[in-house]
């Protein structure tokens, strides 16, 4: 079974969880990348620096089995 995109708008992950993001609209998949969120700002997964963007969906890093 695959994971399904959860939009953040519904259901974000819980602060300092690393997860698969992406931004999904009218212009497709883009921006799929791994992060952490901390309050309302996106990290790379070491914490080294932010992104400057807001992803609308989340995934888990590993589908669950």
């Amino acid at each position: 079974m695959s994971a399904m995109w959860e939009p953040i708008a519904v259901n974000a992950p819980d602060d300092g969880e690393v997860v698969r993001t992406a931004i999904i609209d009218t212009r497709g998949l883009r921006n799929d990348a791994p992060l952490k969120r901390t309050g309302n700002l996106w990290f790379l997964p070491d914490g080294s620096m932010y992104v400057y963007y807001t992803p609308t969906h989340w995934m888990p890093l590993e589908p669950p089995k």
